[in-house]
């Protein structure tokens, strides 16, 4: 076909009348199975309610802190830390790495405030 095959009055009145873009539907089909499933996982995180644990005593939390870091055990920590809803976040399960007077060391070299700690306990583990 050849430019002078087509007359551009059809095709302008085929795209004005005929043709019906879907938008972003036609896209809908190229999620993979994958990508489907992290952002359901992803909404379910959103929509958690996390009950909040009993707030511990400094020296309660510093006794498990400092024993989980002698020995290296993964603890699982809850922050004092609501989000807008007036809702905890997530708990944090992490080894300690470090602390000093005011605040402990977690993954990555992030320092967390021990005031800023409701609750800490050892990570439960699963047996095979």
């Amino acid at each position: 076909m050849n430019s002078q095959d087509f007359d551009l009055d059809t095709v302008k009145h085929f795209f004005e009348h005929d043709y019906h873009d879907r938008g972003m539907m036609k896209w809908q089909g190229f999620y993979l199975s994958d990508h489907t499933a992290a952002l359901n996982q992803q909404n379910q995180q959103l929509n958690a309610v996390y009950v909040p644990r009993p707030q511990q005593s400094l020296a309660e939390l510093t006794q498990v802190l400092d024993d989980a870091y002698q020995r290296q055990q993964l603890v699982t920590i809850q922050l004092k830390t609501v989000d807008q809803n007036n809702r905890h976040l997530p708990d944090i399960t992490t080894l300690i790495h470090g602390h000093n007077a005011n605040d402990i060391v977690i993954d990555s070299d992030c320092f967390v405030p021990l005031q800023e700690i409701r609750n800490v306990a050892y990570k439960k583990t699963e047996k095979l």
